[in-house]
């Protein structure tokens, strides 16, 4: 009969083990796809072994090897910044009038998230006069308050105006033109607008196995212009990797080995002025120098966007648009664990390839993930250095309103529960009033202490750097 019981607490026991095991993994990793068991971003994994691609977009944040994230809202370890940015690139907030002549113009790159991105701003912002989207309708209205203007050029407000995936050479040449013909005859006039760039990147070895399985399944971006310095570019200019209608079925060695492939190096080129190196004229120069001028390009115009997101980096993305912006989003982003290039299987040397042939989107998106992390550390410290004044503020105010004295010369009573100080003879100012340093010292105590924790404590989860790391970074960079 012991023996029973006993078997019977001891099977008792493991089921309880097994439940809590349960419980405990649906917490760390809520979704099917653990990030836990992603390791790494296929950008930093050069000398990995062959490894199923299974993290989705958050597989460059995953990793441990070199990557300061371990995930995109996970703990913020102390971060290394490689580039030396001016405080002008940091400080990114724009004044955006959408009652004025405000426009965000988004560079919607292929398979960076664009698309979620695109949907986000005509339906998820909190606006005055939100975009009116209809059920099978593919674009929104997005007009300021009180006039028939938009203040969004997007594909899902303006549709593809300035041709299907247009770069950043078509948009700055395309898009003033653009905006006149979608306004109504009467606003039709030409006004000094603001045009406000943004764009979404991703990791250059995701992007690219995403738009290889795109490709596969049929996609082609026929409709896409490529117009540049006045004209598309020949057929001899840009000759087609396949001969039929479209690439569909295509393997990832046919994809790879075709020289004219627009996916090679995509995020740098749609960025950059392509003007600077003959457009498509590929015997202006030489392949080295281009890509030197393309990557110098793209990095200089994207420092000097509005804004730009990492499809890595979502709740980030939120937040830097809101700040920069000051438009607050209705419902928070997420991010996704799984893309349809998810169930491929690259080995080592295949990822080696890719990177070889995006090297100008790997060094591209390291400067940006790079500027892109230390603007939100930035925004992050000048978040925190406000609310400290404001508490500052708010003290200055009690004290004034709590000690009468102040101010009057008149010498202060005891105040309850600290001891009177004993009357230095020798001390000739005994009768004015009390320094602001001093006033800090009589009362700051726990009620600022916990008042500080309670306003501080949830951004700490994220990151545990202070105002005084960062500048000792900013001077050591």
């Amino acid at each position: 009969m012991d023996e029973k019981s006993n078997n019977s607490r001891l099977l008792i026991a493991l089921v309880m083990v097994v439940l809590f095991g349960v419980i405990v993994l649906q917490y760390v990793c809520p979704s099917s796809d653990c990030q836990l068991l992603h390791l790494g971003s296929l950008s930093k994994s050069r000398d990995s072994t062959p490894q199923s691609l299974s993290g989705g977009v958050d597989g460059a944040n995953s990793g441990t090897g070199g990557d300061p994230y371990v995930a995109e809202d996970g703990a913020l370890s102390r971060f290394v910044p490689r580039f030396n940015f001016t405080t002008k690139d940091l400080d990114r907030v724009i004044d955006f009038n959408i009652n004025g002549d405000d426009v965000i113009v988004f560079l919607h790159i292929q398979k960076t998230g664009g698309t979620t991105f695109g949907r986000h701003l005509v339906r998820n912002i909190h606006l005055e006069r939100p975009c009116e989207c209809h059920a099978g309708q593919k674009k929104c209205t997005c007009y300021r308050p009180g006039k028939k203007e938009t203040w969004l050029f997007s594909r899902f407000s303006t549709g593809w105006s300035c041709g299907l995936h247009a770069d950043w050479t078509e948009l700055t040449n395309c898009v003033p033109a653009k905006m006149g013909v979608h306004e109504p005859p009467e606003t039709q006039k030409p006004p000094s607008r603001n045009y406000h760039y943004i764009t979404i990147l991703r990791d250059p070895v995701w992007r690219y196995l995403s738009e290889w399985r795109h490709v596969q399944r049929g996609a082609t971006w026929k409709a896409s212009v490529h117009w540049c310095d006045g004209r598309a570019p020949t057929l001899a200019e840009l000759p087609s990797c396949y001969s039929g209608d479209d690439w569909s079925g295509c393997s990832l060695e046919e994809f790879m080995a075709c020289p004219y492939n627009l996916a090679n190096n995509r995020q740098t080129r749609m960025l950059a002025d392509l003007s600077l190196v003959g457009c498509y004229n590929l015997t202006a120069m030489s392949d080295h120098e281009r890509g030197a001028v393309l990557l110098e390009s793209a990095k200089r115009n994207l420092r000097r966007m509005a804004f730009f997101g990492l499809t890595e980096y979502q709740r980030k993305t939120q937040y830097l648009f809101e700040h920069t912006f000051r438009l607050a989003f209705i419902a928070p982003f997420t991010q996704l664990n799984g893309t349809r290039a998810a169930s491929v299987e690259v080995a080592s040397e295949t990822q080696r390839r890719i990177r070889q042939l995006n090297e100008w989107d790997v060094e591209l998106y390291e400067y940006a993930r790079d500027l892109f992390l230390q603007r939100f550390q930035f925004a992050r410290q000048q978040e925190r250095r406000q609310a400290r004044e404001r508490r500052q503020q708010a003290r200055r105010r009690l004290r004034t309103k709590g000690l009468p004295w102040l101010g009057m010369g008149a010498k202060p009573t005891e105040r309850p529960g600290r001891p009177q100080q004993p009357e230095a003879e020798s001390n000739p100012s005994q009768n004015q009033p009390p320094s602001e340093e001093k006033l800090d010292d009589l009362n700051t105590g726990s009620w600022e202490e916990s008042e500080a924790q309670s306003e501080e404590s949830w951004w700490d989860v994220e990151e545990n750097d202070s105002i005084e790391d960062y500048m000792e970074n900013v001077e050591q960079w």
